[in-house]
């Protein structure tokens, strides 16, 4: 079956009930719906197989919450196939599908856990192979006073996953086995990012040498530098995602690089805007502007596969606002606004 490579999901989260995974097909720089699943109580990321034959989906239901498995049908459309629970003693705020296809990476913020769920042959998912307690803690005592890994993923070889722990000021690196869905601390261990930056998400360039962790309690965007052999990460450089001068509350949330390597975006909640940068041949960014999301709480954004819109969430006004991406990276509002309850998380379908 030939999967629409514009299709799009999107995770809506809400305490009006509105709850569930929405489909998308992008047409002409605009979000057309395809239609609804049901994605369960408080669906909180979600993620395509890198065929683009299946979605998954971390859900926030319940004390433990689990990961959802569905098919994408050839219309845009989803077909549960079965729910599976990480086994990291909290819910999931974040799942991703290794390059194989062959497991799900789980974190689970509030239980201060990383899970692996092996992919059988038709989608469906396993129980957690590997289940792995993190530790340590940071200066902030209200926010960092244990582990609370907020993402785990693959890095682009599938050789090594990476877990940015916002309690602990670390990313754990860990060796991984897609085909025994294992993962094990790889030899080089774990790095620190500098005290207080409270590591949320994680992005690679398209090269794999360099890998940028945004910050969310310091609002601060980390670059580091690869070992491709080792896996491990050396900090190189820091930049802020705020413009010089604001003083009020900010949250920094996801971060992405563009498809060509040039450019990085990360989001700010509270300053309500993406952070633009340019990234220079030694992978440190420069920040060159920020552009306002048009809306509140831009928890998430997502840059289409060919890097010519990028599609800001704003959760807390109910918009997807839509942005085209100049060659010098800069953002302008295209007009088009999609209205959508409380969206947390948009992912694009390639395959």
């Amino acid at each position: 079956m030939a999967i629409d490579p514009t299709l799009a999901f999107v995770a809506a989260s809400t305490d009006a009930g509105e709850d569930g995974v929405l489909g998308f097909r992008l047409e002409d720089g605009r979000l057309e719906t395809t239609g609804a699943a049901d994605g369960g109580s408080r669906p909180a990321f979600l993620a395509a197989s890198p065929d683009g034959t299946r979605l998954y989906v971390a859900n926030r239901e319940g004390e433990d919450g689990r990961i959802v498995a569905y098919t994408i049908e050839e219309r845009g459309t989803l077909s549960r196939l079965n729910a599976v629970p990480t086994g990291g003693g909290g819910t999931p705020c974040y799942c991703s599908v290794d390059p194989t296809g062959r497991c799900v990476l789980t974190a689970q913020y509030g239980g201060g856990t990383v899970s692996v769920l092996p992919i059988d042959g038709d989608g469906r998912l396993g129980g957690p192979t590997t289940v792995v307690d993190h530790e340590g803690s940071g200066p902030d005592a209200d926010r960092q006073s244990e582990p609370h890994p907020h993402a785990f993923l693959a890095g682009p070889d599938g050789e090594y996953a990476y877990a940015p722990d916002l309690g602990a000021d670390r990313v754990f690196v860990y060796a991984l086995d897609p085909v025994a869905g294992r993962v094990e601390p790889a030899d080089c261990g774990h790095v620190d990012v500098h005290p207080g930056a409270g590591p949320r998400h994680l992005a690679f360039d398209p090269t794999g040498r360099y890998a940028y962790v945004i910050g969310e309690l310091d609002s601060t965007v980390t670059a580091f530098e690869r070992d491709l052999d080792t896996g491990g990460l050396k900090p190189v450089a820091v930049a802020s995602t705020l413009p010089e001068g604001f003083d009020g509350e900010n949250a920094a949330a996801d971060i992405h690089v563009h498809p060509t390597g040039e450019f990085l975006y990360g989001s700010n909640r509270g300053h309500d805007s993406i952070a633009v940068y340019e990234l220079g041949g030694d992978g440190r960014p420069t920040l060159l502007g920020t552009e306002p999301t048009r809306g509140e709480w831009p928890r998430n954004f997502a840059l289409d596969p060919a890097g010519e819109v990028l599609f800001a969430e704003n959760a807390d006004s109910d918009t997807i606002v839509a942005f085209a991406v100049g060659s010098d990276g800069a953002l302008e509002a295209t007009g088009e606004v999609t209205d959508c309850p409380s969206p947390v998380c948009l992912a694009f379908v390639t395959g």
